[in-house]
C-alpha cells in the first residue's frame, strides 16, 4: 500500500502596507497591515513516519543548515501538544525556495502549512481558526498565514478580519541577496520614531482592498530598512524604472520589494530586464492572490 503524501503550499506573504501604530510594553509593537499572498512560495511535504524528522531541499536550503530547531518542526510538536498525540511522528520535507530573511514571512509561512499539512495528515480536521490560534504562539505572522488569503491585521498582526483584493495583481519580487533581520530593522525604526497614531478609521474601511487605496498608504518601516541596507535605494530605483509599473513598495521589514504592474506581459518583460541587469539579484514573476 503507498505511504499518502500531503503536500502543502507556502505562499510568499506581502504587507501591502505596513503601519506601526503603537508598541506594548512588552516590545512588541502594534500594526496596520493588509497581508496578501502570491503564487511563488515554497512547499511543505508531509508523510506517515514513526518519528517526526525534517528535511530541506531546495536553492535556499542551506541558509537554514545551521538552525537547530527550524519554525516548522515546532509548530509540528505545538499541533501534536494541543491534539493531545504526545510524539506523534511525521516525515516532513520543505522545499526552501523563498530567501531567507527577506521580508516575505517564509519561515511563518513554512510553519502554517505545516500546521495545515498535518492537520490533514493525522485526520485532525480541525478548522483553520483553531491552526491559528496554536500558530500564534509560535509567531505573529503565521496566523494570516495559516489563512493565505487577504487579511486586514491589527495589533501584533495577529488579529485579523478578511478584506479581499478588487483584483489579482501581477507582481515582480525582488531581492538583492542581503538578509535583513526583522528585529534591526524594528530598532532602527524606534530610534527614529517620536510617536505613534492609528491612521486607519475604524468603520471607514473599504469592501475590497483596492490598488488605488493601497497606494495611498505606506510601509512605515521603509527608512529604517535602508539605513540598515543602504542597497535597498537600487532596488527601488530598478523597480520605479520599469515600463507599466503603478505600485512600488518594501515587502514587510525587507530586504525584498515588490511592483505591481498593469499586465502578465509587462511583469515578465520587466522580470527578464531586472534579472538580465542584476544577476545576483533574486527575481521572481508571481501574483498576488484577491481571495
Amino acid at each position: 500500500m503507498q505511504l499518502q503524501t500531503i503536500t502543502e503550499p507556502a505562499p510568499a506573504k506581502l504587507n501591502l502596507f505596513l503601519h506601526v501604530v503603537g508598541r506594548r510594553e512588552d516590545g512588541y509593537h502594534l500594526l496596520e497591515t493588509v497581508f496578501a499572498f502570491t503564487e511563488a512560495g515554497d512547499t511543505l511535504e508531509a508523510s506517515p513516519a514513526g518519528t517526526l524528522s525534517l528535511a530541506i531541499e531546495g536553492p535556499y536550503a542551506g541558509a537554514l543548515a545551521a538552525e537547530s530547531d527550524n519554525l516548522v518542526l515546532r509548530a509540528a510538536r505545538a499541533l501534536a501538544g494541543a491534539a493531545g498525540l504526545g510524539a506523534a511522528g511525521a516525515r516532513l520535507v520543505l522545499r526552501k525556495a523563498l530567501p531567507v530573511a527577506a521580508g516575505l514571512g517564509g519561515g511563518s509561512a513554512d510553519a502554517a502549512a505545516t500546521l495545515r499539512a498535518l492537520n490533514r495528515l493525522w485526520d485532525l480536521n480541525w478548522p483553520l481558526d483553531r491552526l491559528a490560534a496554536i500558530g500564534g504562539a509560535l509567531g505573529a505572522d503565521i496566523p494570516a498565514c495559516v489563512y493565505s488569503r487577504p487579511m486586514l491585521g491589527q495589533g501584533i498582526g495577529t488579529d485579523l478580519s478578511p478584506l479581499p483584493l478588487s483584483e489579482s495583481l501581477p507582481v515582480v519580487l525582488v531581492n538583492p541577496g542581503v538578509p535583513l533581520v526583522t528585529a534591526h530593522v524594528f530598532r532602527a525604526f524606534a530610534e527614529r520614531r517620536q510617536g505613534f497614531s492609528p491612521r486607519l478609521a475604524a468603520g471607514s474601511l473599504p469592501a475590497h482592498a483596492s490598488l488605488d487605496w493601497v497606494s495611498g498608504l505606506a510601509n512605515d518601516l521603509e527608512a529604517a530598512a535602508r539605513a540598515c541596507c543602504p542597497l535597498l535605494d537600487a532596488v527601488e530605483s530598478a523597480l520605479r524604472r520599469q515600463e507599466g509599473v503603478r505600485l512600488v513598495r518594501m515587502a514587510g521589514s525587507g530586504p525584498t520589494w515588490f511592483a505591481v504592474f498593469g499586465d502578465g506581459a509587462q511583469t515578465q518583460k520587466a522580470a527578464d530586464r531586472l534579472q538580465e541587469e542584476h544577476p545576483a539579484w533574486w527575481v521572481a514573476r508571481s501574483t498576488v492572490l484577491c481571495g
